[in-house]
């Protein structure tokens, strides 16, 4: 994948991610049956509603994870927190605060290298692209 494809990319991906519960249903839905298991992880706000019903709740955080990175984006009272997490060995080293964009750039690379490595990833990146 360029780097032109990686910013094709991140432009979709930009246009769903105007809240943490767009992005993380483009994410999920597109993405969580062809990458690895545990890749895409997706954490609740559930109201005692939700609990009863059943019901998810509301999409809160999303994280991406790598062997050697984590990829989080949060929705909090001021907007979506972005974060890149650097991780050795399972333990955080360093944590990055990063501009969305910034943010959607990493998730590009990152998918665009399992996608060189996934038949099944480079099949769900072209359905994401359209």
């Amino acid at each position: 994948m360029t780097a032109a494809d990686l910013h094709l990319l991140a432009a979709a991906l930009r246009a769903d991610s105007a809240d943490v519960a767009s992005c993380t249903r483009v994410l999920t839905t597109v993405l969580r049956d062809a990458l690895p298991p545990g890749l895409v992880g997706v954490d609740h706000r559930r109201t005692l509603a939700d609990r009863m019903r059943g019901r998810p709740g509301l999409p809160v955080a999303l994280t991406v994870t790598t062997p050697d990175e984590q990829l989080v984006l949060r929705q909090t009272g001021h907007g979506v927190h972005a974060e890149i997490r650097r991780v050795v060995h399972g333990v955080t080293i360093k944590r990055t605060t990063v501009d969305l964009d910034d943010w959607l750039l990493a998730l590009a690379a990152v998918l665009s290298g399992l996608a060189t490595r996934s038949a099944a990833a480079r099949e769900a990146l072209t359905r994401l692209l359209g």
